[in-house]
């Protein structure tokens, strides 16, 4: 295992790196019922079973009519039946929105624009462009509709249930673990005494569930020992595809990390990553129990430091693993105020979007060790080294995730 914790991976190469390792241990699938889909990913393009419509359709409720008019009726089409053809000149059927358009219709004619006589013969003038969708329409037999590494969501579970599907083939969910560090933490109380209260054991789970993984164990405070750490870590590999471990980033007397990750004979994908705040952070690989890699996440022990290094590295991780693509471009938005830069680093400047989404506040209470800055914010404005952001400037916005399966 090399690294070199005086030199900093940019930013945007750590990012890339997260993401491209990710893909790479990227594999599997398995097929789920469809309305277990939401929240997955393809794993194979979504084709077309049929063409899409399947048949004729009508567009509205009203008159199938052959020939000119006055027309006789001589039957009704109903949604879900298949109707005889139309056989005659002058003849019509009353016909509903959604039903299958008879063989032999020539027009179709709103009910609304169409009249009854004494005789029952039916009156009306169609309207110049049929009001029935055509067979192939929406998709053509065969057609691919959405392609491998699509998110699953509602829409595409509808799409698939339109063509025919009754399962989904998708990636695996990835498993995350999640091990906290640190004999100074209290898991319940108030802080006092020399003593913090945990904040990352209740919420880096939730964090990691809007990723897209499936949390299988969280353990923790782990006690300050060298094989305390080994042997949690060694635990959480068994179940797990990501362990996400707080604190003990440093090479303090008490951080246990890294010589954890060189008995396990770990390999650095990246060890510091020049951004403010959160820049003690890694991401390296891990010889599985399984023989396939594994992946090791060390967050920062200060709050808001650990979930930038959630937003830097565990969410394209997290994507790569699912076998999603993942934007090269970040959205951009107009900063209300100025953003200090941060030197040579990356500063990710915690804000909040106004109602329209498109500018965006800088917060208040936002030192590494604070959360409160973060429980008001939508994301961060991304300020590149040596940028002076002013108002009024166009900036990257990096969002948070706002609903499980939502993806910066």
């Amino acid at each position: 295992m090399s690294a070199d914790e005086n030199t900093p991976v940019g930013w945007d190469e750590a990012r890339r790196l997260a993401y491209q390792a990710g893909l790479a241990a990227s594999a599997g699938a398995e097929r789920i019922p469809l309305a277990d889909g939401d929240g997955r990913t393809l794993a194979e393009p979504l084709r077309a079973l049929t063409a899409l419509p399947a048949f004729p359709t009508s567009s509205i409720d009203g008159w199938a009519v052959r020939g000119t008019g006055p027309w006789r009726r001589v039957g009704r089409v109903l949604a879900g039946g298949t109707p005889p053809p139309l056989t005659e000149d002058g003849t019509c059927v009353e016909i509903a929105t959604g039903a299958m358009v008879p063989g032999g219709a020539a027009a179709l004619i709103r009910v609304e624009e169409s009249a009854i006589g004494p005789d029952g013969l039916v009156t009306g003038v169609p309207r110049p462009a049929p009001e029935w969708r055509l067979p192939g329409e929406e998709a053509e037999l065969g057609e691919e509709l959405l392609p491998a590494g699509t998110a699953v969501d509602p829409a595409v579970i509808g799409v698939a249930a339109t063509c025919g599907y009754e399962t989904l083939t998708v990636r695996p969910e990835p498993r995350a673990a999640l091990l906290v560090f640190g004999d100074e933490l209290l898991t319940s109380g108030p802080p006092g005494a020399g003593r913090v209260r945990d904040s990352l054991g209740p919420q880096v789970p939730a964090w990691l569930r809007r990723y897209g993984a499936t949390v299988t164990s969280v353990a923790g405070p782990v006690q300050d020992t060298l094989d305390a750490h080994l042997a949690a870590i060694r635990a959480a590999l068994q179940v797990a595809d990501l362990v996400c471990t707080t604190g003990g980033t440093m090479h303090g007397p008490v951080d246990h990390l890294h010589p954890s990750l060189a008995e396990l004979g770990a390999e650095y994908i990246v060890n510091t990553v020049g951004v403010r705040p959160g820049f003690p952070m890694l991401l390296a690989r891990v010889p599985g129990p399984d023989g396939r890699p594994r992946f090791l996440a060390g967050l920062p022990g200060n709050p808001q430091s650990a979930v930038i290094a959630l937003v830097s590295l565990v969410a394209p991780l997290l994507a790569g693993l699912a076998g999603r693509p993942f934007p090269a471009e970040l959205p951009q938005v107009e900063a209300a105020r100025p953003v200090p830069s941060r030197g040579r680093d990356t500063h990710l400047a915690l804000a909040a979007l106004d109602p329209t989404g498109r500018v965006a506040t800088p917060v208040g209470h936002v030192g590494s060790a604070m959360l409160r800055g973060l429980a008001h914010a939508h994301g961060f404005v991304v300020v590149r080294p040596g940028v002076k952001v002013a108002a009024g400037d166009t900036v990257p916005f990096l969002s948070l995730p706002l609903l499980p399966g939502e993806r910066s």
